[in-house]
């Protein structure tokens, strides 16, 4: 009887034996692991979407007048004469200046501008000032802004290097006259009007004086 249970015994130990051995070369794990991702090789880094093509359109011109029009000829002129010229540098210029000019007119302060005018403008100017006031008429005008800016001509003359740049601005203000009891003689102070100007810069390319004149108005 001795012998079955030794048997038994020896099955038991063998058993025993396995299972440590086991054990050992697998290792333990706890819980779900999740499977191990092959790595996968780094992606390689996007090209951009598009390149930068040299001697294409300049969208400093383009974005103001057609690709190859005469304007954007003689503007590419003015860039070639004066390296330092930027059409969008300009244009905002021209919107701020026709705010100050267009102000200083209405309310007959004309001192700061001159130097923004050409001298017959300027003189032109003067003289509507001074017949007002022999009137004893007086502007009160309050600017609200600038609704249309448009560059509508551009030339440029290569002899000379005088550039002309054509702007026409759409202004929405509120203004009224009154005579020299103060009364009301035309206009709304709640009304506001539009206003359309088209106007003329020019300035000699390359010059030290950087400040573009007002050559020519055309309301």
């Amino acid at each position: 009887m001795e012998s079955p249970l030794i048997q038994i015994l020896v099955l038991a130990g063998i058993a025993v034996f396995l299972i440590l051995r086991l054990k050992n070369v697998l290792g333990t794990r706890e819980g779900f692991e999740k499977p191990t991702q092959p790595q996968q090789a780094p992606a390689e880094k996007r090209r951009p979407d598009f390149e930068v093509i040299e001697g294409g359109p300049d969208l400093d011109i383009t974005d103001y007048v057609a690709e190859g029009s005469p304007q954007a000829d003689a503007l590419a002129a003015m860039k070639r004469a004066e390296p330092s010229f930027q059409v969008q540098d300009f244009v905002h210029g021209a919107r701020g200046a026709y705010e100050m000019i267009l102000m200083g007119f209405e309310n007959g302060d004309l001192d700061d501008l001159e130097p923004l005018l050409a001298a017959d403008v300027y003189e032109s100017f003067v003289d509507a000032v001074a017949q007002r006031e022999d009137q004893g008429l007086t502007i009160e005008a309050e600017f609200i802004g600038v609704r249309e800016t448009t560059l509508a001509d551009a030339q440029f003359d290569e002899s000379t290097r005088t550039a002309e740049i054509t702007m026409r601005f759409v202004a929405e203000l509120t203004s009224v006259v009154r005579n020299s009891e103060g009364e009301i003689v035309e206009g709304d102070p709640k009304a506001v009007k539009r206003q359309k100007d088209t106007w003329v810069f020019a300035r000699s390319m390359g010059a030290d004086d950087p400040n573009w004149q007002l050559v020519a108005t055309d309301a």
